[in-house]
């Protein structure tokens, strides 16, 4: 029996992008909390006081539910930009590695390399917003809103003050990308192959939760030095950022806060990204199969 993809002709390059947006979208509205709690764990030194249900518990209490939002609005002004660049750059890279290689179609190792490659472009429009996102997130954040901060960093810092974070970032995206992509296409060839419609959308979200859980357990260090140098803010005069370049910082957490240290908030990211990979592949999916559907023939 023939897969139900088969015979399709592709969809135009917006009807991708579209979906991609409104998929990312949806998973920022419904996880976004998740993200709140892990940027407080990860910016909290020394042995960590509370989990992800008491940090939860004492954002709301001291701070109000509001609190568990704060920070919403750059993620949700990145996700055009940001899957523009993912669109364009997985395209120019699987295009590239699969003409270097000869190679007919793609594989794992090639899924890998591009997502990697990906990854590390797509770092370059993420930096700005994700500044902003966690000078907001922080507990002691005294900031009006996004724009504030915005001013607040080009004032003391420089325009390039807007690229705090910018090589860790570069880091964590790369080991994620290359950790989700190359899971989804192992696990998809390792699911039994769907014959159905409904059992394709049941394989992607499974391929997409592994993949969420894979590149999370491989990007949390990054994005621990990440959360750490951005929220830092600058150095006094004469003195040296704690936190500088994302190796050495790693080094420096790890002697002295211990290997756990380097997972902070990995249980909130982890039930985002996971779950939060599934869903996004889902949404994505099923949105392709409205547009399908509205279009008609020859996409059906």
């Amino acid at each position: 029996m023939s897969s139900p993809s088969a015979q399709r002709k592709p969809l135009p390059f917006a009807a991708n992008f579209a979906a991609g947006a409104i998929a990312g979208v949806s998973e920022i509205l419904t996880f976004y909390p998740l993200d709140v709690v892990k940027t407080r764990m990860q910016l909290e030194t020394g042995k960590s006081s509370l989990g992800l249900v008491g940090s939860l518990r004492s954002i709301v209490a001291q701070e109000g539910v509001g609190r568990l939002y704060r920070g919403l609005a750059p993620p949700l002004l990145l996700e055009a930009p940001k899957r523009a660049v993912k669109f364009a750059a997985n395209d120019f890279w699987g295009k590239t590695f699969l003409s270097a290689t000869g190679a007919a179609t793609m594989t794992q190792s090639l899924s890998i390399a591009t997502g990697c490659a990906a990854g590390a472009t797509e770092s370059f429009v993420v930096v700005p917003f994700e500044l902003v996102k966690i000078r907001l997130q922080d507990k002691s954040s005294t900031y009006a809103g996004p724009i504030d901060v915005v001013k607040s960093i080009i004032k003391n810092d420089g325009l390039l003050g807007m690229y705090a974070g910018m090589e860790a970032t570069f880091w964590r995206h790369l080991w994620w990308n290359g950790g989700y992509f190359g899971s989804i296409f192992q696990i998809r060839a390792l699911l039994p192959k769907a014959q159905t419609r409904g059992s394709e959308l049941f394989n992607n979200f499974i391929a997409g939760g592994v993949g969420g859980f894979v590149g999370t357990v491989l990007n949390t260090p990054f994005d621990v030095v990440k959360s750490r140098i951005q929220g830092a803010g600058k150095p006094l005069p004469g003195t040296l950022p704690k936190y500088n370049w994302t190796y050495p910082a790693l080094g420096t957490i790890l002697r002295e806060e211990g290997p756990a240290a380097l997972y902070k908030g990995f249980v909130p990211k982890v039930l985002r990204l996971a779950p939060g990979g599934g869903v996004l592949l889902l949404v994505v999916e099923f949105t392709l199969d409205v547009f399908r559907k509205a279009l008609g023939p020859p996409y059906i």
